[in-house]
């Protein structure tokens, strides 16, 4: 009866040691998904604005839960407060954002330059690179050599051995664990997921690009997360062709 109890006891044992571990490794394998953004008309936000027939409604995603959830990723982290505009041009010409003339307003009044695509994109790749979003290849080690100490003690656990030997060989396989799946994570996930984030936000950024006449259009523009705020949206537009440029403030709060 007795290997029976112990038997049983150690089965008690690893079911607690398992369940974290797959905690564990649903978190080191959770990916980037590049999520479609749905809109809404401009005449729909309560900011909406008509000028010589663009008609043109935008809103600020500063909460960084609230911006995560829409972009799949960890975006105010990665250091961008973006802004999505929504466009209807019912005018007789193609339009463009002035990047160099559009700013963000803060709750203190600061203004805030507009960052090029380029510039967002390099920022998240940057973050990326450093493990700051998503799971990159230092949390990738940290989490494997947890993983591999788990593994290492219900190991010893189920062999019989006592806690503090199972403990040791726990630690040594951790290192292996970390090693081969930080480097794993290092070699085939991240550069992918740093050129997803990228192209993703690349194709999301209206920025640069053109609004087609008797089109709709909508999209982000990104500028800096060291602004924790928005209350206003100071954008300035040119008709191409008239060379008309006209400049507007839009409440985001």
């Amino acid at each position: 009866m007795q290997p029976r109890r112990q038997l049983q006891k150690r089965s008690r044992v690893v079911k607690k040691i398992i369940i974290p571990i797959a905690l564990l490794m649903t978190v080191s394998c959770s990916t980037y998904q590049n999520r479609a953004i749905s809109f809404k008309p401009p005449e729909a936000y309560q900011n909406a604005q008509n000028i010589s027939g663009l008609m043109l409604g935008a809103e600020a995603f500063s909460d960084r839960e609230k911006a995560a959830e829409l972009f799949g990723f960890d975006i105010r982290g990665a250091g961008l407060l973006p802004i999505q505009i929504i466009f209807d041009n019912k005018s007789d010409q193609p339009a463009q954002i002035v990047a160099g003339q559009t700013f963000l307003v803060d709750s203190r009044g600061n203004y805030w330059k507009l960052l090029s695509n380029r510039d967002a994109v390099l920022r998240v790749e940057e973050a990326t690179k450093k493990g700051e979003i998503a799971s990159g290849a230092g949390k990738g080690a940290g989490i494997g050599a947890s993983i591999g100490a788990l593994l290492g003690l219900a190991i010893g656990v189920v062999s019989g051995e006592n806690i503090g030997e199972a403990a040791l060989k726990g630690g040594v396989l951790g290192g292996a664990g970390g090693a081969v799946i930080g480097g794993v994570e290092k070699g085939s996930n991240t550069g992918r997921r740093e050129f997803e984030i990228a192209d993703d936000l690349a194709d999301k950024g209206i920025e640069g690009k053109t609004i087609a006449k008797e089109s709709m259009a909508d999209g982000f523009i990104f500028f800096p997360g060291e602004a924790s705020s928005a209350t206003e949206l100071r954008l300035q537009l040119k008709f191409i062709y008239s060379g008309d440029v006209r400049t507007i403030t839009l409440k985001v709060q």
